[in-house]
């Protein structure tokens, strides 16, 4: 099964064609304008994708896109505030590996214990949240630098040293 990273939103609407402002968190401007197809998730874990007819950078973070059969603002409208997943390929090809999304997929580890996989980055000012899922429960881990220990992109793991009693909150 494929699989697919939560990367940005559809946020406004542009101009009359039905372009549309992206948010994205991918980082890699210079590629970004490469991606080819976007998914928006239809019902729980059922993508459905979208084919870009045109992108252009409209900031560090964000997209101006034209995507195929969206052609009027009130169909854009119609797909506006849907968060934008893209395919797994896709993630590996066009995210900036300097960007805190580039940890998406990496596992949480606490003194060699394996907590989760990172699902979802949200930055924060001050610091990068992870969640991950706990016997079926989100939580969500800090990445700041009290917590952070070492990144290891070889191993896809990242080590942290969390405070007493955070995970008892979220599976207390």
């Amino acid at each position: 099964m494929e699989e697919y990273f939560k990367v940005g939103k559809l946020v406004a609407t542009y101009a009359t064609n039905g372009e549309m402002i992206m948010t994205h968190s991918l980082g890699n401007m210079s590629l970004i304008k490469e991606l080819e197809v976007i998914f928006i998730e239809d019902r729980k874990a059922s993508f459905l994708p979208w084919f870009i007819e045109d992108a252009k950078v409209k900031s560090r973070n964000e997209l101006i896109v034209k995507l195929e059969t969206v052609d009027s603002k009130e169909s854009a409208m119609t797909i506006l505030q849907k968060e934008v997943w893209i395919s797994e390929n896709d993630f590996k090809k066009f995210a900036d590996q300097s960007s805190p999304i580039s940890l998406l997929g990496y596992e949480i580890v606490e003194n060699k214990k394996a907590l989760g996989k990172v699902l979802e980055i949200l930055e924060q000012p001050h610091q990068i949240l992870c969640r991950i899922e706990i016997n079926e429960k989100e939580v969500l881990i800090p990445l700041n630098e009290s917590t952070l220990l070492k990144i290891d992109h070889k191993k896809k793991n990242i080590q942290v040293s969390l405070p007493d009693g955070l995970l008892d909150i979220y599976l207390g």
